[in-house]
């Protein structure tokens, strides 16, 4: 039977933790402060609960530079849950300031009476002919986020803004060139994933058409970084929001984090009425999805995982005191690990196909097909046979996809991705003999 010390896990997510993290929240599970009790049985309005969600959000803030004018809220739902939460929201913001911009035009001296008859009226004919959310899909999870906003609230206000499978035969595994882009004039939002989990796509850096005009204006940029954030630095200050998923370089699964500009919140934007809502024929959202509500209690309107948490706050710790350099110094890190496993596939040409272009491979998801002997599917159940002996697992590719997928997550040393660069070369030096004997 191996030790956790033989392993190394290069699954999706949930991802590998930190051994001496689980240790730490072992103890902490078991009995936290000396109070008798373990950590997932405080109650999350004690001062405990209060004083991890605080230290937590402090850490994430200093290991990201994430400027004052942002809120860090602990959710539930997912990354999946926040494809709803972000339609909602933004949707939600989107009305508020065109309320405001119509009271202007009507002469309005305060809101008194804003949802007046004629107010309303023409709320509602802004929503049908301005409303648009834009969406940049690359992958199979930016796809998810646009179909739900098309569940939500219709098609004809979701604009396609990209398909990355219209520049590679159907696929993903290209981001099409900016200039192809056809961005709305005032999207609600323009919504993007920076990391595709299942199709090893990750955008190189920011987009250079969602910032700023000629003007000085931005458009309201949401992005989905499950999978790739705490890896690298990140221009904070241009999104409106960010949103991740804990498990993959943050903790455990059980708790969602969003980064989020503090005018989208009160009072500087307050969310429109649920009778307003009805009213213009948008959704309502749960109370559960709404920034606005999480932000006012802290994360804790209902009873938050504070373990989940707790762990979370213990991955930053670390971080924080491995890199005195913050988030630089596990980017080197990244990098290092992901060059070092795209030049020994490379070096197979004959052996390795790596699938997406090489201008968007992702570090974080590295996806390729074994194609040795011309036996794709024998090969890999070959290849993945021999790395579960030298002790590399999760490497087996998404469902939908297939294929081999080494996640190269912040929780995997440099010693792991070199394993498992020296089981590739290996692999691919025998690879004819074990296709040979395969057949």
């Amino acid at each position: 039977m191996p030790s956790r010390a033989d392993i190394t896990y290069f699954g999706a997510g949930p991802a590998l933790l930190p051994t001496p993290v689980l240790a730490h929240a072992a103890e902490a599970l078991l009995n936290y402060k000396d109070t008798g009790l373990g950590i997932a049985e405080h109650s999350h309005r004690s001062q405990y609960a209060a004083d991890i969600i605080n230290q937590a959000k402090a850490d994430l803030a200093t290991y990201l530079d994430i400027p004052d004018d942002y809120e860090v809220l602990f959710m539930q739902g997912g990354g999946s849950g926040e494809f709803s939460a972000t339609v909602y929201n933004l949707v939600g913001a989107w009305v508020a300031r065109k309320k405001v911009e119509i009271l202007k035009q009507m002469g309005a001296q305060s809101e008194e009476g804003a949802d007046s008859e004629e107010l309303v009226s023409r709320l509602k004919k802004a929503v049908d002919t301005d409303l648009k959310l834009d969406y940049l899909v690359t992958g199979g999870w930016s796809l998810k986020a646009y179909q739900e906003a098309g569940r939500l609230l219709g098609p004809e206000y979701t604009n396609l803004a990209v398909d990355s499978r219209t520049v590679n035969d159907g696929k993903f595994g290209k981001i099409p060139d900016e200039s192809a882009w056809k961005l709305s004039k005032e999207a609600a939002m323009v919504y993007y994933c920076d990391n595709e989990t299942v199709d090893g796509v990750e955008f190189p850096e920011f987009p250079k058409s969602l910032g700023p005009d000629s003007n000085g204006v931005a458009p309201i940029v949401v992005a989905d970084m499950s999978s790739n954030i705490l890896s690298r630095r990140i221009p904070v200050e241009t999104f409106s929001v960010i949103f991740f998923g804990a498990q993959k370089n943050l903790g455990s699964t059980g708790v969602t984090v969003v980064i989020i500009k503090k005018n989208l919140l009160p009072p500087a934007c307050p969310q429109p009425s649920p009778a307003l809502l009805r009213k213009l024929g948008l959704p309502v959202p749960p109370v559960i999805f709404s920034y606005e509500t999480i932000a006012k209690n802290n994360s804790l309107y209902n009873t938050l995982s504070i373990f989940d948490v707790f762990i979370a706050g213990q991955v930053l710790k670390q971080l924080l005191t491995t890199f005195p350099d913050k988030v630089d110094g596990q980017q080197a890190v990244a990098n290092q690990k992901a060059e070092a496993i795209y030049s020994a596939l490379e070096a197979y040409p004959n052996i390795y196909k790596i699938v997406p272009d090489k201008s968007v491979r992702s570090r974080m998801n590295i996806c390729f097909r074994v194609t040795a002997g011309g036996d794709t599917a024998g090969a890999e159940a070959k290849f993945l046979q021999g790395a579960t002996a030298q002790g590399l697992t999760g490497l087996k590719g998404h469902r939908s996809v297939g294929g081999i997928r080494a996640s190269n997550y912040n929780s995997i040393p440099l010693a792991g991705a070199l394993k498992l660069v020296d089981f590739i070369e290996k692999f691919a030096q025998m690879a004819p003999d074990i296709v040979l004997a395969a057949k």
